[in-house]
Parts: C-alpha cells; structure tokens; sequence
C-alpha cells in the first residue's frame, strides 16, 4: 500500500538550448486527473498555437496509474514516451509534462528527438519545487465527556488536530490521520478511553 507520493507544487517552464535550430520548452503541472491533465495540454496549446507539436505525458494517483503519454505527429517513440521515462525516473505522481516544440527547419532523427524531448522533461521537472504528500484516512471518535481530559492528552502527544468538531450528548472528533498511524492512534484512543470510545472511518 502506497502511504506517500512525491509530487511538483506548481507551474514550472524551462527551455532547454536550441538543437539545429528547434526550440524545446519543458511546461510542468501538478495535476489530479486526466481531465485536469488535458485541459492543462489545451492550454499551452493555445498559448504556443504557432508552435509545431505539443508532446506530452502525465502519471496519477500514488501508484502512477493511469499513465498517458502523446507524441502529437512526431514519430512513435520518440517524445511522448521519453518525456514519461523523465517522469517515471523522478519518482512523481499526480504531474503532466508538455513539451513544445518549435520546428527549425532541420529534422534531428527518431534518436536526437528522444534526446531532446526527454532533456526538457528532464530540465522542467528539476526546476520544480517539490512535495510530499503524506495520505491519510478520515477517522471520527466518538467518547464520553468523562474521557476529554484523556483525549486531549493523547491528541497533544500525537500533534493531531481535528478538522471537525461537535459536542452534543457525546463528543465527535473528525481527524485526517497519516495512513501508518492509523491503527496506533486508533488503539491508543480506545485504552485511553476505557473501551468506551468509538471508531468509525470515512469508507465504514
């Protein structure tokens, strides 16, 4: 079970040197879903409408899947995939990488393009900032106002703070906790609380 991701914390542009007169801008997005992913695509479209190609790939989710690349009218192979390798390589999920192209009279060959193409992912992906994400499960508690001084000592020891609270006939604690803390903090709770306390999580 993936508990980490490492992702890109925004927009990053970097163009790499000319290659026989073409010009290779690297763009970088972090992005959730493949919609977000095409509409990001559609926009540098746009912007560089005078430019010949818009390559791209993008990997999702902590486990990399799904996973999309493009060539966009270069030859199979040579941009979409290497621009995906880059990706791959640096370990990062949840990011789509296009690489514009500016054709410059002179073509570079199925090697020289993959070269290319994979050196601008390259460059953009290590000038982004990076992030890691840490997952984590929704769980509410539920316990007697009997136990709140027990509680509160337990959510200072664990430095967990509620993202929701309710105090009616008993108190409700919503909390996002680390996924490798789940089943620690959940047992610690209900000793603490006597077997009283109740646990319940967002998929129950």
């Amino acid at each position: 079970m993936h508990t980490q991701y490492l992702t890109i914390l925004g927009e990053s542009r970097v163009e790499i040197d000319k290659l026989k007169g073409s010009r290779f801008l690297g763009c970088a997005l972090p992005v959730k879903t493949e919609d977000a992913a095409l509409a990001y695509l559609a926009a540098l479209r746009a912007e560089f409408h005078d430019a010949r190609h818009h390559c791209s790939a993008w990997r999702l989710t902590p486990s990399g899947e799904p996973w999309r690349y493009s060539d966009d009218g270069e030859p199979s192979g040579s941009a979409g995939r290497p621009i995906l390798k880059q990706i791959e390589g640096a370990e990062l999920s949840d990011v789509a990488v296009v690489v514009v192209r500016w054709f410059g009279g002179t073509k570079l060959g199925v090697g020289g393009l993959v070269r290319a193409y994979g050196a601008a992912a390259k460059a953009v992906l290590e000038a982004a900032d990076k992030q890691l994400v840490v997952l984590t499960r929704r769980v509410e508690l539920r316990y007697p106002y009997a136990f709140e001084g027990a509680v509160q000592g337990l959510l200072s020891s664990s430095r967990l703070v509620p993202v929701e609270s309710r105090y009616g006939e008993e108190v409700v604690l919503h909390f996002d906790v680390p996924l490798p803390r789940v089943d620690e903090f959940t047992a610690e709770f209900v000793d603490r609380t006597a077997g009283r306390g109740q646990v319940a999580y967002a998929s129950d």
